[in-house]
């Protein structure tokens, strides 16, 4: 009995290992890939520059035109505070989405059948690139705060509740950029995978609270506003960046763009080889 037992522990302690061997290997992966992408960023500035430029629009172009409109800011006196969250939300979904046209890319010129020949489990190369993503998004987010700032567009400066905010939008970001994973997988050019990413992210961005309140829309389309999990994330962050309650709990928010995350990454890593086929 007592060899039993020791071989059951002897057992315990090869899984535990493993177990920890295989999360460490995850980590460094993600690690290894998101100091790329950074590093990749601090040499193309400019790239921010350029993406800022439509969530720049829609604040200070849509978000002027409408600022006084109190059916459409929820509650919030100027309207552009109301949307600050949404356009942050609507410019990561914008990077997230596109990242799959750096999937079919990488399998052209023969880069991803290098990455996959390495050791580094898929859920890694998967995780990494949505870190990646979710970098991109960030850099972003702290560009679009710092104009917020300069233009006196009133919203809570309080560190946890920017801190929150930007965790929100991160971990979304890379959700998106998951499901961008998957439909690279899917598709065989990049002409195509323009038309299917256009065409998945407008209705997620009109269908969901970025723009206007959940309570105006026509009840069929606060049913479809209810499954977006950018609709999550915008009530999230609008939430810990003004105060701004519609209805929701904040921990449902984290929970909801979580699992989606989650859900997304599992399904880009078991499609994810497809993309060399």
């Amino acid at each position: 009995m007592g060899s039993a037992m020791r071989a059951h522990a002897d057992v315990f302690r090869a899984g535990s290992a493993s177990a920890v061997g295989s999360a460490g290997a995850v980590g460094s992966g993600i690690a290894a890939m998101g100091w790329a992408e950074l590093r990749k960023l601090r040499h193309d500035n400019l790239d921010i520059l350029t993406r800022s430029v439509q969530p720049l629009l829609w604040l200070f172009v849509f978000g002027t035109a409408l600022r006084r409109n109190r059916l459409l800011s929820g509650g919030v006196h100027d309207y552009r505070a109301y949307l600050a969250p949404g356009v942050m939300a609507q410019a990561a979904l914008f990077i997230a989405i596109f990242f799959g046209l750096a999937v079919i890319w990488e399998r052209d010129v023969g880069q991803l059948q290098r990455l996959l020949a390495t050791p580094l489990p898929r859920l890694a190369i998967v995780l990494g690139k949505a870190a990646g993503a979710g970098i991109r998004a960030l850099a972003q987010a702290l560009v679009l705060l710092f104009v917020l700032a300069v233009a006196g567009i009133s919203i809570r400066w309080s560190v946890g509740g920017i801190l929150g905010a930007l965790a929100l939008l991160v971990l979304a970001t890379g959700g998106f950029a998951c499901l961008s994973m998957i439909l690279a997988s899917l598709v065989r050019t990049r002409e195509r995978f323009m038309g299917i990413g256009q065409m998945v992210m407008m209705p997620l961005f009109f269908a969901s609270s970025a723009l206007y309140p959940l309570a105006i829309m026509p009840a069929w389309l606060r049913v479809v506003a209810h499954g977006n999990p950018l609709t999550y994330e915008v009530h999230g962050m609008r939430s810990l960046l003004l105060g701004v309650n519609a209805g929701g709990t904040l921990w449902v928010d984290f929970l909801f763009v979580g699992t989606f995350a989650a859900i997304a990454a599992v399904i880009a890593a078991r499609t994810y080889p497809r993309a060399i086929l």
